[in-house]
């Protein structure tokens, strides 16, 4: 067993963990977050996307001991105060989301995406969602949501500019 800290969404955890214990089994089965799906367990669909310092990971391809020390995003802390995220609410205006089980993956990667770049072309965009598989919405309504996301956060981000 391995000693780690972790922290999640804000909050600090310590916990014991087998060696090879994955963050994805650590974050469902551990700690009871189990908003980050496993689909394949081999970091082909993007089920157990989650931020860990700041990048988008598979975390059925991280060992729980590896992430001892970081800061980890889940779906779980992408909501504030009951509020959707803006990815989150876009997702949800435009239809993206069937039966939902790609989601919180595709979300927590256009949270990535649109931090690293807040303005993404639609190819930026299907690069950006390149390692995350849904089978039900075809993709459409997933790319259209995370282009009105960027466009809300660009709205948003000229509110109150003097700039034209």
């Amino acid at each position: 067993m391995i000693r780690i800290t972790v922290t999640i969404n804000g909050e600090r955890y310590e916990r014991e963990v087998a060696e090879h214990r994955t963050l994805l089994h650590f974050l469902r089965n551990d700690l009871g977050l189990t908003g980050t799906k496993e689909g394949c367990g081999a970091g082909e669909c993007g089920a157990c996307t989650i931020i860990m310092d700041g990048r988008a990971v598979n975390s059925c391809l991280v060992l729980a001991a590896e992430a001892d020390g970081a800061e980890l995003e889940t779906i779980e802390g992408a909501a504030a105060g009951g509020e959707l995220s803006a990815i989150q609410q876009a997702f949800h205006d435009n239809h993206a989301v069937q039966c939902g089980f790609c989601t919180p993956g595709m979300v927590m990667s256009a949270t990535d995406l649109l931090r690293r770049n807040p303005n993404p072309s639609r190819e930026e965009i299907i690069d950006g969602i390149e390692g995350n598989f849904c089978r039900c919405t075809g993709y459409q309504q997933i790319i259209e949501a995370i282009e009105a996301a960027a466009r809300a956060a660009g709205a948003a981000a000229g509110k109150g500019s003097d700039h034209a």
